[in-house]
């Protein structure tokens, strides 16, 4: 078998595989999209100054868990941080470097 041959039926494969798992590709596509959004939302409510789970939730309209969740992704990567405590609340905001 040539290597043209061989390219042509791994290009077959590739996209009779891609067919055969569209609706999994479809549904991961639109999880992180929505995973997305949700970070755009939390980063635009602390943008300007630091705020708890709470507050939030409240502006973001999600669950306290699910912000928590999300906050502690953009923690574990750097894009947000702890700023001190507001009763028994942590404050979270944007890292400095983070806000452009």
């Amino acid at each position: 078998m040539t290597d043209r041959e061989k390219a042509k039926q791994r290009s077959q494969m590739l996209k009779e595989l891609r067919e055969e798992h569209k609706d999994t590709v479809g549904r991961t596509q639109e999880r992180l999209k929505n995973q997305k959004k949700i970070y755009r939302d939390i980063n635009k409510v602390i943008k300007d100054e630091p705020k708890t789970v709470p507050e939030i939730a409240e502006a973001v309209g999600l669950e306290t868990h699910v912000v928590l969740w999300n906050l502690t992704v953009l923690k574990k990567y750097g894009n947000v941080s702890e700023a001190g405590m507001s009763g028994e609340y942590f404050l979270y905001g944007l890292i400095e470097e983070k806000k452009s």
